[in-house]
């Protein structure tokens, strides 16, 4: 009886070790952005989640392709409302009931799609938007709150918007002189009013990678949480990493509009490993290796203590969003385009050398490649080259970049190859004046992939449903 006791208690606990189930540190999600030619598909997708047991997920747009792939599953999403969307959704309560009726409530109504919170627009007070979302936001988000409302979900579902770091300053840099930004002071009082209100979050994207990209003064250590960087004192609280020092000026910042209280969710954090001479696979290890075993402690900031629910960012890398703001925006993703993992990254916050489980069922398409001929005229090559960057991804060959040390052949056939492969390997994408032709033996060299595309059917349907995508961070 008691062998049978044993086998009964014991066996669904080696079944679930024997299958390799992973661990994530609590309150610890991605961002999974699909701005790339050849998107992987969402089942694929969906499952490289489970696989690696990640349970919270925020997206960028409400593609019902994607949103449907989360049914029957205990994933928890947030849906996103792109900022070109956000004036027509401000102007009209009705607007805001089409697009929930049209966008959520099919995938809720059954309870098969865990949606728990609408984002609305992403980062929309960039100073480089001019202004140009100043009015609609707040009216977007209480437009569709009451959308929500109205459905019934308004209990489960809450509204919140994406906001860049820079809502909020320090004159001195120190955590304790914060406070929002005097440009949109008043359009965040009702902003953080309202999230208090509905019990919502504050959710900020911090990135200690672009104080170190943005500012050559920077400390380096500074960026990173293993305690090697100069100590900031302010007011007996000790900062030695940026994301404390950051976090924690919101939470002064909040004090000082009059809503202490409100909860604070990281939206996108994380680091790139390419793209430029920081963005690399030993600091991306580094980074999420201290950072995960910080959410791990359950610690928080000196101001914010306990678990601190965090999206980092990103799941995938995305070969066609905008490099305004740098050529590392393409190579977030913690795996690349294909579903493969870049490196160790271990989601318990343990700190093991763990590689994560690879996406299953992935076709790549055929294994050629599209180079520089040998006997090229090399009087056309720089049109060429530009015409293939400009509406390739070259990214990866600036200086310090995993194919900077290619020789002149090498960036041509580079150039040419991202061209080809981004435009599903067709045979009028190799041609460049007669200067290129398409091989069956790898070119790629040391550190240098040269990719193989992959079959999606994202594109299809993304085609079909005209679904957009814009602003400055996507």
């Amino acid at each position: 009886m008691w062998v049978f006791y044993l086998i009964l208690v014991l066996a669904p606990c080696y079944l679930q070790w024997s299958q390799g189930e992973s661990v994530v540190v609590p309150g610890i999600g991605v961002n999974w952005g699909s701005v790339s030619s050849q998107p992987l598909d969402p089942p694929i997708v969906v499952n490289l989640l489970k696989d690696n047991g990640i349970k919270m997920v925020k997206l960028f747009d409400s593609d019902p392709w994607t949103i449907s792939a989360f049914s029957g599953t205990d994933i928890e999403v947030m849906v996103g409302i792109p900022n070109d969307q956000l004036k027509k959704l401000s102007k009209d309560k009705d607007n805001a009931e089409d697009w929930f009726k049209h966008n959520i409530s099919k995938h809720v109504n059954d309870g098969r799609v865990n949606i728990r919170y609408v984002s609305v627009g992403n980062e929309p007070f960039l100073k480089s938007y001019n202004g140009s979302f100043n009015k609609i936001t707040y009216p977007t988000m209480q437009n569709v709150q009451r959308a929500i409302d109205k459905a019934g979900f308004g209990g489960k579902i809450k509204v919140t918007t994406a906001l860049n770091a820079d809502v909020y300053e320090s004159h001195s840099n120190k955590p304790s002189d914060g406070r929002f930004r005097g440009d949109i002071y008043d359009i965040m009082k009702p902003i953080v009013q309202f999230l208090d209100e509905k019990k919502s979050q504050f959710l900020v994207n911090i990135y200690p990678f672009l104080s170190l990209y943005q500012n050559e003064n920077f400390p380096e250590d500074y960026a990173f949480f293993d305690g090697h960087g100069k100590t900031t004192d302010d007011k007996n609280a000790h900062y030695n990493n940026m994301f404390d020092a950051n976090l924690d000026t919101l939470v002064w910042s909040l004090k000082k509009i009059g809503h202490p209280n409100v909860t604070i969710t990281v939206g996108e954090i994380g680091w790139p490993t390419d793209g430029d001479k920081s963005a690399n696979v030993k600091n991306a290890e580094r980074f999420y290796r201290g950072f995960l075993k910080k959410m791990k402690s359950k610690k928080g900031t000196p101001l914010y203590s306990g678990i601190i629910n965090t999206y980092l960012f990103s799941l995938l890398d995305e070969n066609t969003k905008s490099i305004a703001p740098g050529d590392f925006e393409r190579h977030w993703g913690i795996f690349g385009y294909d579903g493969k993992p870049k490196f160790h990254i271990d989601f318990s916050g343990e700190g093991q050398e763990k590689t994560p489980i690879a996406a299953k069922g992935v076709r790549y398409q055929e294994h050629k490649w599209c180079v520089l001929k040998k006997d090229a005229d090399n009087s056309k090559l720089s049109d060429s080259m530009g015409y293939a960057c400009t509406n390739g991804d070259c990214t990866s060959l600036g200086y310090g970049c995993s194919c900077a040390n290619l020789d002149k052949t090498g960036n041509v056939s580079y150039a040419f190859n991202q061209y080809f492969q981004m435009n599903d390997q067709s045979v009028d994408a190799c041609d460049f004046e007669g200067l290129a032709t398409i091989v069956t033996n790898d070119p790629s060299e040391d550190n240098c992939t040269f990719p193989i595309a992959i079959e999606s059917g994202g594109n299809i349907l993304r085609a079909m449903q005209n679904v957009g995508e814009s602003n400055y961070r996507r």
